[in-house]
């Protein structure tokens, strides 16, 4: 079997070669990329089923379906921007120094007194909540909401520059 299928890739080398240089170029891909999936769709074959019938016919009928693949591929896939996937900028380090900053507000949020904890929590929720909502959810009217932050936030100031300095 080895035999056959070294003579097998030996014949069919240039008419692969020739039907992707055909091809290639009019779905926008490399004759190369080409040639590599049909190699390849004949090795799973030659695996599983065995050498086709007619190595030719088979050859330009796969050569035609990785064409049809490509360009449907060309056609669906969108080229990234000019900037990364990630414009935040930041390295690995930057997010786990942000993440413990983060860990450390929520700690001193919990330690602050009375309906603090719930209010801040409720200001730095992802859902971005509305006054009206955080009123709703604390129990507290509207109007007493900005005091009440405004004095929260001033208690979390004062905690969090005490645990600064001490540090």
């Amino acid at each position: 079997m080895p035999h056959v299928t070294h003579d097998l890739l030996a014949t069919l080398r240039p008419l692969l070669t020739a039907e992707a240089s055909a091809e290639a170029h009019a779905c926008g891909t490399e004759p190369a990329d080409l040639e590599q999936a049909v190699w390849l769709r004949l090795l799973e074959r030659l695996d599983s089923v065995g050498p086709p019938r007619d190595p030719h016919g088979w050859l330009r009928r796969a050569v035609r379906s990785e064409v049809r693949r490509s360009r449907r591929t060309n056609r669906l896939e969108r080229p990234y921007a000019d900037e990364p996937a990630d414009d935040t900028g930041r390295d690995p380090e930057q997010l786990a120094l942000a993440a413990a900053r983060g860990r450390a507000l929520r700690e001193a949020v919990r330690r602050l007194p009375g309906r603090c904890p719930g209010l801040v929590e409720a200001l730095l929720s992802p859902k971005d909540l509305t006054y009206r909502e955080i009123a709703g959810e604390l129990g507290i009217s509207q109007g007493s909401l900005g005091p009440e932050r405004s004095r929260c936030l001033g208690c979390l100031r004062r905690l969090l520059t005490s645990e600064v300095a001490a540090r």
